[in-house]
């Protein structure tokens, strides 16, 4: 498999969530370097994009060497990169695409500008086996709040109306109160899944959704369904939140160990 996405310097999220996740899932993953971030659990400090014909020449390397069964893209940080990776996978043969968004974090700071966003629904998403936006990604995907279970299931059709053949789309995580949260699974002939694990209160989440969308391009590699890629899938980054790792002062990564043996 392979990543197409930025590096965290820190391990906690990005490139090198996703290869310590293919990793736990026991198979080898490869990265597609896009953007390159500074940061720790205190935050970002300062991040650098790829040349454009840098991204092409990883795309041609590893196409040119290695049969790749399953691909997920992560932070494509503007449009010109967003269009230039389209490009790329319209070149070469990766297998499914698990389009991750990475629009907006999960608690709703905007990370894409307007124009990169559209790029995103015109030229990424039609070529997405499955995209997994959070809450805030799939308002601004659908154009539309989201405040109730049946709002979720317009916006999930909003979305594969782009073209995505099936939609995860993740639920809110508000606050302390909560007590679960609960993601919709929309599928391509129209079915859809209610997921729901226990909401866990901690600072440590960095990486949620990498190892999320990585788990389900593990299993898509091996041959699982879409359905039971993506069930074990929240099931695994629900343990990886619950199971807290001391690492980092403030928002720390999640346990990605956790996914190892079970399942």
């Amino acid at each position: 498999m392979v990543t197409i996405a930025g590096n965290d310097s820190d391990g906690s999220a990005g490139g090198p969530a996703d290869l310590h996740t293919f990793f736990a899932r026991d198979t080898y993953g490869m990265m597609i370097l896009t953007a390159a971030v500074a940061g720790n659990s205190y935050g970002i400090q300062e991040q650098r994009t790829m040349p454009l014909d840098f991204i092409t020449q990883q795309f041609t390397s590893i196409a040119d060497d290695f049969e790749i069964r399953a691909a997920k893209t992560g932070m494509l940080a503007d449009r010109a990169i967003i269009h230039n990776v389209v490009e790329n996978l319209n070149r070469v043969s990766f297998g499914d695409l698990v389009v991750d968004p990475v629009i907006s974090t999960k608690h709703g700071a905007t990370l894409l500008e307007m124009d990169a966003i559209k790029a995103v629904q015109t030229e990424l998403l039609p070529l997405a086996t499955i995209t997994t936006p959070n809450i805030y990604e799939g308002e601004l995907l659908a154009d539309m709040s989201i405040d109730s279970p049946d709002d979720m299931e317009v916006a999930a059709r909003k979305i594969q109306s782009f073209g995505a053949k099936n939609v995860l789309l993740k639920g809110r995580h508000a606050d302390a109160k909560q007590l679960e949260v609960t993601d919709l699974l929309l599928l391509e002939n129209g079915e859809t899944h209610w997921l729901t694990e226990p909401y866990v209160d901690t600072t440590h989440i960095n990486g949620t959704g990498d190892t999320l969308s990585s788990v389900i391009v593990a299993e898509l590699a091996k041959g699982q369904s879409i359905l039971e890629a993506v069930k074990l899938a929240k099931t695994l980054t629900y343990q990886a939140i619950a199971e807290t790792i001391e690492v980092g002062h403030q928002f720390g990564p999640i346990n990605i160990w956790a996914a190892q043996d079970k399942a």
